[in-house]
């Protein structure tokens, strides 16, 4: 069984007005109480998969799920153990999922039941359950309020973790129902999208305990490859892909790397990792609905999407800018001596929303949940001819052909060029990075992985000396208020004529970089 759902996190100040428009209707109310289990080094958790036994009312249900094909894909299977008898323990089997495809992933990381599992966290959940009908669709909304616990162990008190949510469920019908009903719910109640299930939010509660720590670090997620399922390959060894498929599967890649960032972020963690790469995400969305809208024209909503993206991205990069200026410039004019080595505080910095304000931002969370409908893939799969498979190479390569052509132009007198036109420079080689990495699959994974490591040289070269340009402006807005950041602004000029010609140079060094896509 594949389980479709959406999970937000609801603010406390909306959760009285949630309560009172969910209980407009018909209402069922459960207590959930359920044991989780993973392996000692907590093998299931780090593959995103969970096993538990949870106490429904009077039944036990054993529960598997594990990671699914895109954000609101979760594969799931449950087994209903019965009711519950006095003094008769409950005890988890993952072999009662055997056949399933959950329980291949079980089986595999289990090794047929080799590893032990141990108990290690617990849940207590009150949920209040309702129905909805939206066109021929009939959804779930299940709200969870309760907590996690990690029981008192080995001397280290108790730890809890309060939950407070709400998981819209596609019991029969179309995804489009599901996503439409999910953007009205967020919209009315000021929801977030969160990727943290209960079995992750215990996994770090356990960890903090173990630790001693408030709260565990979260890694910040980044980017990775597009999945096509099982698309066939062909005589060349490259994937057979559909033009929407491409599409959905590209899309669905750099979800993958803005929802688990964003969730952090909107739930109050600013740390800078998560930031920074929520923008990588976002850029490279924003970079797959330029290159590849050509693929298949119409289908992506570009005029709706694209305006969101780019408050989002520019609002999230007024702060991590500045924050990487001043690591790389600080040093060099220190040791030079500079007089004023640091860069002013913003004026304006106070004024601008915080990261959390800006993911949280209703528009924001509006496009994620469209988003997550578009890169659903569809219910039946159709199979994809060579002819079709070879219309999608075509238009992919004349877009590649063409960056490619831009770039190698702008290196002959990258010099020469206007400011405008070397920042358009560095933009475009990013999108090509990144829509060789999008299609890499397609003609060989080896081929366009040679091709993408001869391109890095230029992206460092024109990373750098845009911060040194942005720099340099920064440095001079500051003249106006402090003259010791002259000093900056002389010494930040005087490096710009090698680093264009470093820039040119690499640049030029794409000509020996084979053309994997032809």
């Amino acid at each position: 069984m594949t389980e479709i759902e959406f999970k937000f996190q609801i603010p406390k100040a909306r959760l009285a007005g949630l309560q009172k428009e969910l209980a407009r209707a018909k209402t069922s109310r459960t207590h959930l109480q359920a044991r989780y289990f993973d392996t000692a080094d907590g093998l299931l958790a780090k593959n995103g998969a969970a096993l538990r036994l949870r106490k429904e009312g009077r039944r036990w249900v054993q529960t598997a799920k594990a990671l699914g094909d895109s954000a609101v894909h979760r594969l799931e299977h449950n087994v209903d153990l019965g009711l519950s008898r006095a003094g008769v323990p409950v005890l988890v089997d993952a072999k009662r999922h055997q056949g399933t495809p959950v329980g291949e992933v079980l089986d595999k990381l289990l090794r047929g039941g080799e590893v032990p599992l141990v108990e290690t966290f617990a849940t207590d959940i009150w949920r209040v359950t309702r129905h909805a009908r939206l066109g021929r669709s009939t959804v779930e909304l299940a709200l969870d309020t309760g907590r996690v616990i990690a029981p008192a162990a080995g001397g280290r008190p108790e730890r809890v973790s309060p939950v407070c949510e709400l998981e819209l469920e596609l019991v029969q019908g179309d995804v489009a129902d599901l996503v439409e009903m999910a953007r009205r719910w967020s919209h009315r109640h000021g929801l977030w999208f969160s990727t943290v299930t209960k079995a992750e939010r215990g996994e770090r509660v356990r960890a903090a305990q173990q630790s001693g720590k408030d709260e565990e670090a979260v890694q910040a997620v980044k980017a990775t490859p597009p999945r096509f399922g099982r698309a066939e390959e062909d005589r060349k060894g490259g994937l057979m892909v559909g033009a929407a498929q491409l599409q959905r599967a590209v899309v669905a890649a750099c979800l993958a790397q803005i929802l688990p960032n964003a969730s952090e972020i909107a739930s109050g963690n600013e740390a800078p990792e998560l930031i920074h790469q929520l923008r990588v995400g976002i850029r490279r969305l924003r970079s797959a609905l330029r290159e590849l809208d050509a693929v298949a024209p119409g289908r992506f909503d570009t005029a709706a999407w694209e305006p969101v993206l780019v408050s989002a991205f520019r609002g999230l990069g007024a702060q991590r800018d500045r924050d990487v200026l001043e690591a790389r410039m600080q040093p060099q004019l220190q040791a030079l001596g500079a007089p004023l080595a640091e860069l002013p505080p913003a004026e304006h910095t106070a004024q601008l929303p915080t990261a959390g304000e800006l993911v949280r931002d209703a528009a924001f969370q509006q496009l994620l949940v469209t988003l997550i409908g578009f890169s659903a893939p569809p219910e039946v799969a159709t199979a994809v001819t060579r002819e079709e498979a070879a219309a999608v190479r075509k238009a992919v390569g004349e877009r590649l052909d063409k960056l490619h052509r831009q770039l190698r132009k702008a290196g002959k007198n990258f010099e020469g060029l206007a400011t405008d036109e070397q920042h358009r420079a560095r933009k475009r080689l990013k999108r090509l990075r990144y829509l060789a990495e999008f299609v890499a699959p397609l003609y060989g994974k080896d081929k366009a992985q040679r091709y993408i490591e001869q391109l890095l040289p230029a992206q460092d070269a024109l990373g750098d000396y845009n911060d040194d340009v942005v720099a340099t402006e920064a440095f001079r807005e500051a003249t106006e208020k402090d003259p010791r950041a002259w000093f900056a602004v002389g010494w930040l000029s005087a490096q710009t004529p090698r680093q264009a010609r470093s820039c040119g140079e690499a640049l030029q060094l794409l000509a020996k970089a084979g053309k994997f896509w032809k």
